[in-house]
């Protein structure tokens, strides 16, 4: 079977612009939770966000371009040269019909869709612009990079709601191994912190209203849970065959060695009773992988703060694992990036490597009260230094679409 590898990372998240700041940050326990700033959020029951701060898509994208895409384009261009310049890799004539670009979003161009909604509503139809679709749908973004980086192999979009970018990396790594390609840009990239996705998830009732204080209020596996903080962001993984990484010299991070996907087919929000769906995810990502459970020592929980999340995942990882369990490290680095719903898994997945390539865990911050009926070792609030051999990410979302990634070092 083709083997895979991780060879660059890229991401700009709400802790930085680039993977370096970024996850400076996520060891340091810094939390990118603040006020929202893009709109007037006064009336709303939640009114804080993990924002990106400090990007400037001009440094990014040509200047008449920006104007011709949506925020989550932008951010998506941004990741996707980060983890470009990072693995060294140039895309030739010879290799771009084995190039692939995957990626995956949630909600796309949402702020595209209010803004020219409010705009039609005002002035009717003549102010609508011609880039309003290619603005808004979601596979813009891997359409883009793929033109910028001349990869002409499968060009892919999924939309499995906060499981997207996962699904997406997780395809990538079939596709490699299939011999459909043999280098993929793999990744995702959100920008929703808008008022009508900021009022849906209030009226859900989803969202943390610790508004008081915002860089506490996501804590995950914390019995004072009441929400999880929405976020924004890009990430972006280049993956690529192993022998064709190795003739070319490439860097690797680490083996995206298994992938894991199921469906709860119970709720079209909640989680199924005991993440029975994230017990089949996870088992299927071990087994995809052939390595034993004991083997795995740190998971990257979906972890979002709210109350049956956290507690179902718990939950299933104590299925799967057996005694395992409580040898584990799982954290939740929501607790500081917020919630990137359908960039989630990617960045996720980029913290994973990270973790495997140097012996450091981010913590788990905002743990101060435990929840008795979340009792796994969650690294409260302090980063620590821990040899990894295999990492699991897992990313699951509403309509019950669960993906699981499984990382392990690289050895020859």
């Amino acid at each position: 079977m083709r083997r895979v590898v991780v060879t660059g990372v890229g991401a700009v998240t709400p802790l930085g612009v680039g993977v370096g700041p970024t996850w400076e940050a996520i060891l340091a326990g810094r939390s990118g939770v603040g006020r929202i700033t893009k709109f007037d959020s006064a009336d709303f029951p939640t009114t804080i966000a993990a924002e990106v701060n400090g990007f400037v898509p001009e440094d990014f994208v040509d200047k008449k371009e920006v104007k011709r895409m949506d925020p989550f384009i932008h951010l998506a261009m941004a990741s996707a040269h980060f983890a470009m310049t990072d693995s060294g890799l140039t895309i030739d004539e010879g290799l771009a019909p084995r190039a692939g670009v995957y990626m995956g979003s949630g909600l796309g161009g949402l702020s595209t869709l209010e803004r020219y909604h409010q705009a039609y509503l005002e002035d009717g139809v003549r102010k609508i612009s011609p880039f309003f679709i290619p603005m808004l749908i979601s596979n813009l973004a891997p359409g883009h990079i793929a033109i910028r980086y001349g990869a002409k192999g499968p060009n892919i979009t999924t939309s499995t709601a906060c499981s997207a970018s996962s699904h997406a990396v997780g395809e990538s790594l079939m596709a490699i191994r299939r011999g459909v390609c043999d280098v993929v840009i793999a990744g995702g990239s959100e920008a929703t912190i808008t008022p009508m996705a900021l009022g849906g998830f209030c009226a859900m009732k989803a969202l943390s209203t610790r508004n008081d204080d915002p860089p506490r209020a996501s804590r995950p596996f914390d019995r004072n849970r009441d929400g999880f903080v929405m976020g924004e962001g890009s990430a972006m993984l280049i993956l690529e065959e192993l022998e064709f990484a190795k003739k070319r010299g490439a860097k690797i991070y680490a083996e995206l060695c298994g992938y894991g996907a199921s469906g709860d087919a119970h709720h079209i929000t909640a989680p199924a009773p005991g993440g029975e769906g994230a017990v089949r995810c996870m088992r299927a990502a071990i087994e995809d992988a052939r390595v034993n459970r004991e083997e795995i020592d740190y998971i990257n929980a979906h972890g979002t703060s709210t109350p049956y999340n956290d507690l179902f995942e718990t939950m299933a990882i104590k299925t799967v694992f057996g005694e395992h369990a409580r040898k584990l490290m799982v954290n939740s680095t929501k607790s500081m990036t917020g919630h990137l719903l359908g960039a989630a898994g990617a960045l996720e997945g980029v913290f994973s490597a990270l973790v495997i390539q140097e012996g450091s865990v981010p913590p788990t911050i905002n743990y101060e009260t435990p929840d008795p009926e979340c009792d796994l070792d969650y690294v409260p609030n302090t980063a620590r230094r821990k040899e990894v051999r295999y990492a699991l990410s897992n990313s699951f979302g509403f309509g019950g679409t669960n993906s699981c990634l499984l990382f392990g070092r690289f050895s020859g």
